[in-house]
């Protein structure tokens, strides 16, 4: 059953900690083996990748190019759809590129009186990674969600790494892939993706500039190993969903949605925070009920009784600040007047306003990427967006009239910390000393 936590109980303050820890991956349990995984794959190339992919994926590629997948595997996917699905697809990316279209950042100039001109140039990385999971279960939402942002941002090569137990593709994710334009796939995943991508595999894969994507504990450490060497989005953990309740509406809405991240993974969180102790209840008593209903119900009922609770705070006041310190990754906002609380929600990666906003509507159709910040991290990551397929550039052009006017205060500041050269570079132009 979830844990039922009131913030008078005398332990509350114990078992919050433990709520607020929920993100602390034990990657040094991992971390070796993940190095190991990394080194085999930097100095052996396509051979360390064929092992691994035997080793972890159950088949036995014989070559490297038994790990590729093909456009017209992806195109075949994608006709055999029904009419039905694939509209549902087509309306998931229309929305979602939409979404970041609007996101998108400009070069733009600055022209001082002066005739100086300052500003910012953006620019799309050339080749992007995306690692899309695909063992418990495929998940052809993230690569719209990865895909399209980088798209938008105008990367010109995007290559999707994907775990492919027993050497089957799900059809409905090599159908997304055709959707989305993919034309450099590989059956490749976990820690050794991640280093096929961040390394380059001889003439096969080339290296990227930016990974992104979720996954397991061995994948978030090889993207934080990898980082410097290649950029990454971010180093996301299970799922997770917080539910701010004024405590009166629809108990089967909130144990539903509750549930709806419960199921995603045994290490997924589902919290509620509700100013009424009966309503708690309710809740907890249906997601008993529930629970026996789902397909998935062996990881959502562990991930319920060992990650799920249920908190019962004095006032919404006290129940936005508990939010707020547990950072969640989703956070559905179901009170009255929820806009007027929106300025003191401080940490979540989506806001879910209303009861009409269940948090699967973000993870399929609404628009906004649900790669989003878990564990806390809420509080200094973002969301994917397709800022995380852009870099910028400074543009800096003084003018003559420019150099004369703060020439020598920069000289000073040079002169300060003992760089000459830097100094003399500047009064040169002062003193017309060029040769």
């Amino acid at each position: 059953m979830i844990a039922l936590l009131n913030k008078k109980d005398s332990n509350f303050n114990t078992e919050f900690k433990k709520i607020l820890k929920r993100g602390a991956m034990d990657i040094a349990n991992v971390e070796n083996r993940v190095k190991e995984l990394l080194g085999a794959i930097k100095t052996r190339g396509s051979e360390a990748v064929i092992a691994q992919v035997t080793q972890f994926d159950a088949w036995n590629p014989k070559e490297f190019k038994d790990l590729i997948i093909t456009q017209t595997q992806m195109q075949k996917a994608y006709e055999a759809l029904e009419a039905s699905l694939k509209d549902s697809l087509q309306l998931a990316f229309n929305r979602i590129y939409a979404f970041h279209a609007k996101q998108k950042p400009k070069t733009w100039l600055d022209f001082e009186e002066n005739g100086n001109i300052l500003g910012q140039k953006v620019t799309p990385m050339e080749r992007a990674g995306l690692y899309i999971p695909g063992g418990k279960a495929a998940y052809p939402s993230s690569l719209l969600m990865n895909a399209i942002p980088a798209l938008v941002a105008g990367v010109q090569e995007i290559v999707v790494c994907t775990p492919t137990p027993h050497n089957e593709p799900n059809p409905l994710l090599l159908a997304t892939m055709h959707l989305c334009g993919i034309k450099e796939a590989y059956k490749i995943g976990g820690a050794s993706a991640i280093g096929a991508l961040a390394f380059g595999v001889e003439n096969h894969i080339k290296k990227v500039d930016v990974i992104t994507g979720p996954g397991n504990i061995y994948v978030a450490t090889a993207k934080k190993l990898v980082f410097g060497e290649v950029n990454i989005d971010m180093i996301a953990g299970p799922s997770e969903i917080g539910i701010l309740h004024s405590g009166e509406g629809n108990v089967d809405y909130v144990a539903w949605d509750l549930l709806s991240q419960a199921e995603h993974d045994e290490m997924a969180s589902s919290i509620l925070i509700t100013t009424n102790e009966n309503f708690g209840n309710a809740v907890a008593k249906r997601i008993d009920t529930l629970l026996p209903t789902l397909p998935r119900q062996e990881i959502a009922s562990k991930s319920i009784n060992e990650r799920g609770a249920i908190i019962v705070a004095k006032d919404i006041q006290e129940a936005i600040l508990l939010m707020n310190q547990i950072a969640p990754e989703h956070l559905e906002v179901l009170v009255e007047n929820p806009l007027e609380i929106l300025p003191h929600i401080q940490h979540a990666g989506a806001i879910f306003i209303g009861e009409n906003t269940p948090e699967p509507i973000g993870d399929y159709i609404a628009g906004p990427n649900h790669t989003l910040p878990t564990g806390g991290s809420a509080k200094f990551f973002s969301p994917l967006s397709t800022e995380h397929f852009m870099k910028k550039s400074s543009i800096i052009a003084f003018s003559k009239q420019g150099i004369a006017q703060m020439g020598q205060e920069c000289g000073i500041l040079a002169h300060t910390e003992g760089l000459d050269a830097h100094q003399n570079a500047v009064l040169a132009r002062l003193n017309n000393k060029g040769h």
